[in-house]
């Protein structure tokens, strides 16, 4: 067989993936190409590659998803490989077909195994014949009442864009052009299909590697039920809780599923397994997943220098890697879980994770960088790997909460909430978790952020009397004193949850603050980037951060962020009632039909539909009245808190409920967007 030596390699993707596979690649000695588009020019992937090739345009239709542009960039850089990474072109039988017309080896699997994969109702097919196991597909024009719930999916593409659960028969017609238009705008094909949807299934899927001389690995099994939207937030190697007889049946249909289609390379085959513990076929992902990391440390192997050196056209080993351990991932977002998990754009000040033997940190970004709106809104996966689940999983939740992470909201709070829920640790796993937890996971917490302001606001007085020059020596001193002195007021608000915290301080003769009226608190010491307290017998640290008007706090087992406020509120800065905010950066997609100002509206009605990130959002009616603005037209790019429209409210009709939408306001702009699961 023909043997293709990657000496340069272009990588058709951005972000984590991207710096993923440079690092395998500088193992190898293999030089790394990168593009990007103009909003990643500064990003840490072209920082990383050895040569990059600019993408003009920031869109993915303009950019990343045009494989004309990526092909001409991997001739223009000298590069003799193309690896897609996951996402964008990495499905794409055409794209597959153009890179090796141009010469060039294609990192990935057969073009036909591509192309007979990438309808998931054409797949089924497929499988049913060669023996593996599936839903009963179920005809939308002739379903009844007997066929709930019914899951829509559509045939082309994934990441949850396109899929709908129907629960009431009559919601079904429109449901069907809901997923048919979403499907079309995602991925060119509205074709939709339905199936059974399962109560309390499980996400179980099996890693394949397969090579050219008739080789196939089943790598194991992965556990993602855990997701959002349809979309992974935490994944596990060995999938818990599977006999040896459930695990022997999956292992034997992922391996005939690529049998089928002469796969080779890396590929992922998904099941979704029923409560009772019967495995369905969902599809076959022809690429690399993002939660390939679990099985990589499990097995003890790189899935991306296996995916070169079958591309390369060398054999795989005959005999399977032995597997040792339990890995656990989770994916750490930039969006806000408590709020329709909405995706949070701006500065990424700091992000830190611990290192310790076992941790792994899959990242895009650095501290410094920008986290934009034309791409998903993943910051970094980590990956920790034990001897067992337990110890796997406590490994993570610690990392986690140790790590220092400033900037937009994250997901933080909630993976390690997650970790630690009861039903995570005794492995009751499926993907209605956050349908049923998701309250308590985002409610408030145990912390103490006043505490945690009174930090801040000792940190700020320090920093405001410290002198031109070298970081101030911290102050230490015992307990406070009462003086005479006129105590001063510091205000900050929580971000995200808005609490007002007062603090009043001392600043006595010595120049060190001290809280005022604190009974059971000692300031052991006080600097601008750290204050020690005493809090009725216990010492506790505080780590702050300043970014302009923000300050992050990182204690044992809590993060804070609180805005300084003035200590008066400008009256100016309120938003008139009704008034609906941008809850994000992004662009205006379409409106209601016969959107005007004059025109009444219904309490929870979709308005206005703002897509970013790759989500849309609906923007909804805060209470029944008349739409008395219009801002936002199809095609426009709108700012966090731009002004879109405004409802007059009809003081007799009932406000839409909270949990669809509260009333938009300066203190909760984004409260009436509610995300649609299209990412």
């Amino acid at each position: 067989m023909r043997r293709d030596v990657i000496h340069s390699l272009l990588v058709a993707n951005r972000g984590e993936i991207a710096c993923r596979i440079f690092r395998t690649c500088r193992d190898l000695g293999i030089t790394t190409v990168a593009v990007y588009s103009d909003a990643d020019a500064g990003a840490l992937h072209v920082r990383e590659a050895d040569l990059a090739v600019r993408l003009p345009g920031s869109a993915p239709a303009d950019t990343y998803l045009r494989g004309d542009l990526v092909v001409a960039a991997a001739l223009a850089a000298g590069a003799d490989a193309v690896h897609p990474g996951y996402g964008f072109l990495s499905e794409s039988a055409a794209f597959a077909a153009a890179v090796q017309d141009a010469g060039l080896t294609w990192v990935g699997p057969p073009v036909k195994a591509i192309e007979l994969m990438a309808s998931k109702t054409r797949a089924k097919e497929l499988m049913g014949g060669a023996g593996v196991p599936l839903l009963a597909p179920v005809d939308p024009a002739t379903a009844s009442e007997d066929d709930l719930p019914l899951l829509l999916k559509a045939a082309s593409g994934g990441g949850g864009r396109g899929m709908r659960i129907v629960r009431e028969l009559d919601s079904l017609p429109g449901e069907l052009l809901a997923a048919a238009a979403e499907a079309a705008s995602a991925f060119g094909d509205g074709e939709v299909f339905a199936e059974p949807y399962v109560e309390r299934g499980r996400h179980v899927e099996v890693q394949v590697m397969a090579d050219a001389y008739d080789t196939v690995w089943a790598l194991g099994t992965r556990d993602c039920s855990l997701q959002r939207r349809h979309q992974k937030v935490i994944e596990e190697a060995p999938a818990p809780g599977l006999d040896e007889g459930l695990r022997t049946r999956l292992h034997d249909a992922a391996v005939a599923a690529a049998r089928a289609v002469g796969y080779r390379g890396a590929g992922t085959v998904e099941f979704l397994v029923s409560a009772e513990g019967r495995p369905y076929f969902l599809e076959m992902n022809t690429r690399l997943q993002v939660e390939h990391p679990v099985t990589e440390a499990v097995f003890g192997v790189d899935l991306v220098a296996l995916q070169l050196r079958v591309a390369e056209g060398e054999p795989l080993d005959p005999v399977l890697p032995a597997a040792s351990g339990h890995a656990v991932e989770a994916r750490l977002y930039a969006e806000d879980p408590a709020r329709d998990w909405q995706p949070q754009t701006g500065a990424l000040l700091t992000l830190e994770v611990p290192e310790a033997p076992g941790l792994r940190l899959d990242t895009g970004y650095t501290g410094g960088d920008t986290i934009g709106v034309h791409y998903d809104p993943m910051l970094a996966k980590v990956i920790a790997h034990a001897p067992t689940r337990t110890e796997a999983v406590r490994l993570l939740a610690g990392a986690l909460e140790r790590a220092r992470i400033h900037g937009p909201v994250t997901n933080r709070e909630l993976l390690v909430r997650s970790l630690r829920h009861p039903d995570f640790a005794a492995a009751r796993l499926d993907t209605g978790f956050y349908d049923r937890h998701l309250a308590d996971l985002t409610a408030p917490g145990a912390g103490d952020p006043a505490t945690a302001a009174l930090a801040a606001a000792l940190a700020e007085a320090v920093r405001a009397t410290a002198s031109p020059g070298p970081a101030p020596t911290p102050t230490r001193f015992g307990a406070w004193r009462n003086l005479p002195s006129q105590p001063q007021v510091k205000r900050f608000r929580s971000e995200p949850d808005g609490t007002e915290h007062e603090i009043a301080y001392r600043t006595p003769r010595t120049g060190t603050p001290e809280p005022y009226d604190a009974p059971g608190v000692r300031v052991l010491a006080a600097a601008p980037d750290r204050v020690t307290l005493e809090l009725d017998g216990v010492t506790r640290h505080f780590e702050l951060a300043r970014d302009r008007d923000r300050l992050h706090v990182d204690t044992a087992g809590a993060s804070y962020t609180f805005t300084a406020l003035p200590r008066f509120t400008d009256p100016a800065t309120q938003t008139d009632p009704g008034s609906l905010l941008a809850p994000m950066p992004g662009t205006v997609v379409r409106l209601a039909e016969g959107l005007a100002p004059g025109v009444p509206v219904e309490a929870g009605q979709p308005l206005i539909w703002l897509e970013a990130m790759k989500m849309e959002h609906r923007i909804l009616a805060p209470a029944s009245g008349t739409l008395t603005a219009l801002h936002a037209a199809p095609g426009h790019q709108v700012e966090v808190g731009a002004l879109l429209a405004v409802v007059q409210e009809d003081p007799d009709a009932t406000p839409v409920a909270a949990s669809a939408s509260a009333p938009a306001s300066a203190s909760a702009p984004a409260s009436a967007s509610v995300p649609e699961e299209n990412a």
